[in-house]
């Protein structure tokens, strides 16, 4: 006769043991695994914030050391603003009695002076346009002050004339001075004046308007710079204005939140003010 082996499962007790020893085992691992993966979670936010933060710098570095001489200005330490250029050129001069050619005169209203080089010869960026404004002598003081228009001219026609030298024609001006350098600074007519402004809802913008809006200083209604950068402490901007300086020192200090990770950012760039 056959003998009948005894056969059973696994009892409900032990399912229950093999689950509570597993969650016993998930959770001291979990100790174990939480702390370097929060480090790596930490350290991404750190990279993406530092990376939004470096961007915004170059940015307004490259904006401010293309910056009109003697026109960057700080109405208050969430603001800087200045005039940009897009290009820079040599007028034809006069010498002496003799001087011939079209020549920018200091002494009465001018309409049409000759640059030296051609304009089809710059990039096509800065090639100068009908519509710019042609700056001369900036010294950011009353009576050469970009701002108010006391050294600048819209212009109205631009010629390659003999192949040699460009002619700029532009609105009648008298220009106050005449630099030692005889040159000349071209403002985009597309923007007049650039404000970066870090706004009350955390936002660094990067604004522009035209010489009429002057006076509207620190415009908040412009583009967040970058592609959202967003989460921006309060900026420090300070230049030191007490004396005329070919390079002068301006400090950017902006700091960036997120979800309780910050990345402080201080930049010093010199702008040229060599008139």
């Amino acid at each position: 006769m056959a003998t009948q082996r005894n056969q059973r499962g696994t009892t409900l007790i032990e399912l229950i043991m093999v689950i509570a020893i597993l969650g016993v085992i998930a959770v001291v691992a979990s100790v174990f695994i939480k702390g370097p993966i929060d480090a790596y979670v930490d350290s991404a936010r750190r990279a993406a914030l530092s990376d939004t933060a470096d961007t915004a710098m170059r940015r307004m570095a490259r904006d401010i050391r293309k910056a009109l001489p003697n026109s960057a200005r700080i109405p208050n330490p969430q603001c800087l603003e200045f005039i940009p250029t897009k290009t820079a050129g040599r007028y034809r001069a006069a010498v002496d009695a003799l001087s011939t050619g079209n020549i920018l005169n200091f002494l009465a209203s001018d309409s049409s002076f000759n640059m030296l080089g051609l304009n089809d010869n710059f990039p096509a960026g800065q090639q100068i346009e009908v519509g710019d404004m042609v700056a001369v002598y900036n010294l950011g003081v009353s009576g050469a002050n970009a701002y108010t228009g006391d050294n600048t001219s819209l212009v109205t026609a631009v010629d390659d004339g003999d192949g040699k030298e460009t002619t700029i024609t532009i609105v009648s001006k008298q220009f106050p001075i005449a630099p030692g350098g005889k040159r000349f600074y071209v403002v985009p007519a597309a923007e007049n004046i650039v404000a970066y402004v870090c706004d009350d809802d955390g936002n660094l913008r990067r604004t522009v308007r035209t010489f009429a809006d002057a006076d509207a200083t620190c415009p908040v209604d412009g583009p967040i710079l970058a592609s959202n950068v967003s989460n921006v402490a309060p900026c420090k901007f300070v230049h030191d204005v007490s004396d005329l300086q070919r390079n002068e020192p301006m400090q950017l200090t902006i700091v960036f939140t997120d979800t309780g990770e910050s990345i402080s950012l201080y930049h010093q760039v010199y702008q040229n003010n060599w008139p």
